[in-house]
């Protein structure tokens, strides 16, 4: 069985988590092409000016400057070119009602971030799995 390769773009504004997000992508020999953008503005330009490959996975922080998370996945939402992605919240937001916006606006998952690395590694293999399994079109 081949590897399925899917473009990922992490949504984050935290150095920190970016760095976390890298190295648990190479703690778990995850081989995906992984693009940054550090606010939802950004993320946004570099899709609709086509900077990046289309991202079959977006992994997006909700709290971050200029547009955050949830502004960022209503526009995601209401563009006919990008709203096929699969976008998963990974957050430190344990609000109920930021979970039930990202719900209503079609998340494919909401993940809190863990307090620890080991947990973090084990977080970003989870979502390996998931879209390994998966069917692109």
């Amino acid at each position: 069985m081949s590897e399925k390769l899917v473009n990922v773009l992490l949504v984050e504004d935290d150095e920190v988590d970016i760095m976390n997000v890298q190295r648990a992508f190479k703690k778990n020999s995850i081989t995906n092409p992984l693009f940054i953008a550090r606010n939802g503005l950004e993320a946004l330009e570099m899709l609709r000016t086509e900077q990046v490959p289309f991202p079959h996975i977006i992994i997006l922080d909700i709290n971050m400057p200029k547009m955050n998370g949830l502004e960022f996945l209503k526009e995601v939402r209401d563009d006919e070119k990008l709203k096929s992605a699969s976008v998963f919240v990974m957050t430190t937001s344990n609000e109920d009602s930021d979970k039930l916006k990202a719900y209503n606006l079609n998340v494919a998952g909401y993940i809190l971030k863990p307090l620890s690395f080991e947990k973090f590694i084990s977080s970003v293999a989870t979502l390996n799995s998931y879209w390994k399994l998966c069917e692109r079109p």
